[in-house]
């Protein structure tokens, strides 16, 4: 059994485990959860963000969301027997595979997606445990407040759009809005408050 009651498995986007991701697994660290960070992107280190389109093309080529899903939900089996709370936090395509978790029982206390606009092409999943959806209101693949209203009628799901571009919580980003990464972060922290406290 871990020290600590709570853990959160972080999920990276395109690019990798890179300075961004490794921020933010730093942050739940330091405030008292176990981190599990896997990486999807191995054997290589990590795509910088102008190889964005090749990053792109070897996430579809080589990973996908189905065998990512699956290696998450591994992970979830264990780490339920592990932890009292365990969390999912996804950005982008991790938001993605995250939303796509989400509909396995009794498998996640709490699901935070960063800008997954691929959420789109899975609309149909229903979620069983409380998400907090957080989008961008620029995203220029998708049109965020048709994909909202729709995943707003479902149960467990609060959602907020945020000012900004896809990215807008990644200090390492051109994207980065400074303003609404906090509002994100306050989000976040209540949400995983109110479910681990």
């Amino acid at each position: 059994m871990h020290g600590k009651e709570s853990a959160i498995i972080i999920l990276h986007e395109i690019y990798g485990i890179n300075p961004h991701i490794q921020w933010i697994c730093e942050q739940y660290l330091a405030a008292g959860f176990d981190v599990l960070c896997p990486d999807f992107v191995k054997p290589s280190d990590y795509f910088a963000y102008s190889r964005e389109e090749e990053a792109y093309q070897y996430f579809f080529k080589h990973i996908g969301f189905s065998s990512m899903a699956h290696e998450v939900k591994t992970m979830l089996i264990k780490a339920r027997r592990d932890y009292k709370h365990v969390f999912l936090l996804g950005f982008s395509v991790g938001a993605t595979t995250a939303w796509i978790c989400s509909e396995t029982e009794n498998m996640v206390d709490g699901v935070i997606c960063y800008y997954g606009s691929r959420i789109r092409d899975y609309q149909k999943i229903t979620p069983k445990c409380p998400i907090l959806l957080i989008f961008a209101k620029e995203e220029k693949s998708a049109n965020v407040s048709e994909l909202t209203s729709v995943l707003g009628q479902k149960q467990f799901i609060s959602i907020h759009v945020l000012n900004g571009n896809h990215g807008f919580c990644d200090p390492f980003s051109k994207q980065y809005n400074e303003q609404s990464q906090q509002i994100a972060q306050y989000l976040v922290d209540k949400f995983l408050i109110d479910l681990a406290f």
